[in-house]
């Protein structure tokens, strides 16, 4: 197979999945970085799952800088835009996530539609889907029609502002640029699975702060939980796939409440102390006044229903299931030494 790839942010932890696929079905992959000191170390973790390191290669490319993607776009089949701004600290003002997440993806999709790029793939959020809502179109099942309200503060983060932001700055501009250029867009939950270095995604956190002791009680909060390698599947399925030119899907496996990890958790490692007391959401929401970290979780005291039946039915997705999302990502924290 002599289709080129070129998938931003190859060092993250979605990013470094998807690369692992592609090689292995014969893609040639570009990724691009922030600078060439990752190179080695992310090539020696991408080759330990891959017989086709010798497809990779790299590029540096910053989100902000208009001036690179031109070329760095050139003669790309395709694209698999994963990249974004995602701090591991609450940020200071909202414009250090959208300005980077929005602009920076419309100069890939500029470049990509002057270079004959066919399609791109872009990783959005379900914090693009299910939020600033009020209480009663919370009661429905939300589908890919539904879109979260970024100016509703209350139930929206800054994170997920910026993902809305994003990704609908990308449908704007296929929709108004009059241009050929192919746009898909995913929408995942909180991906678990395996981490493949101590360089890894923030929901990985989920599972940490239940087994390192950080929580003698946990919130009363839950999630749509997916695998990192069904979400790597799906943004492949919807690369290669006709049926999924101009359409967003939602990545999700099921939903579980933090208990329901922590029950998980504690079956696989009964002799490990994990949490299983539930505090009630009125002790949460007053530790959140002296952790502003907490107060972003409080959004997730709600069971904001989905539905992953139309990734299911029309590109044939068979995700993981967010149990063994959960156990794999338990076992790669202590085979890369971040738990002990």
């Amino acid at each position: 197979m002599n289709n080129k790839v070129l998938i931003t942010g190859i060092t993250g932890f979605l990013a470094s999945h998807i690369t692992i696929q592609l090689l292995n079905k014969g893609y040639k992959v570009i990724g691009t970085l922030r600078s060439h000191d990752r190179n080695d170390s992310i090539k020696s973790t991408i080759e330990t799952h891959t017989k086709n390191i010798h497809n990779l290669s790299f590029a540096v490319a910053d989100l902000n800088d208009d001036t690179v993607w031109d070329a760095v776009t050139r003669d790309v089949d395709f694209i698999q835009h994963v990249a974004s701004p995602h701090p591991r600290q609450a940020p200071k003002s909202d414009d250090e996530l959208l300005l980077p997440a929005k602009q920076g993806t419309l100069n890939i999709l500029k470049s990509a539609a002057k270079n004959g790029v066919k399609r791109v793939v872009m990783t959005s959020s379900l914090g693009a889907v299910a939020y600033g809502k009020s209480y009663e179109e919370l009661e429905k099942t939300l589908s890919e029609e539904d879109w979260t309200d970024e100016t509703n503060l209350a139930d929206t983060t800054a994170y997920y502002r910026s993902k809305t932001v994003a990704e609908k700055a990308a449908w704007g501009f296929v929709s108004y640029e009059n241009i050929d250029l192919e746009l898909v867009t995913i929408c995942p939950g909180a991906i678990l699975g395996p981490i493949l270095e101590s360089d890894f995604g923030t929901s990985a956190n989920i599972v940490i702060s239940l087994m390192d002791g950080s929580f003698p009680a946990i919130p009363k909060i839950e999630f749509d939980i997916v695998d990192v390698r069904s979400v790597a599947d799906l943004q492949i399925l919807a690369m290669e796939s006709p049926t999924a030119k101009g359409k967003r899907y939602i990545a999700t496996a099921g939903h579980l409440t933090l208990k329901e990890i922590s029950q998980i958790l504690k079956g696989k490692y009964p002799n490990r102390k994990i949490p299983v007391t539930e505090l009630p959401n009125f002790v949460t929401k007053f530790l959140s006044l002296f952790q502003p970290m907490l107060k972003s979780i409080l959004l997730e005291t709600h069971n904001r229903k989905t539905t992953n039946k139309k990734a299911i039915n029309e590109l044939g997705w068979v995700p993981t299931s967010p149990q063994e999302a959960v156990i794999s990502c338990a076992e790669s924290l202590f085979l890369n030494n971040i738990l002990k």
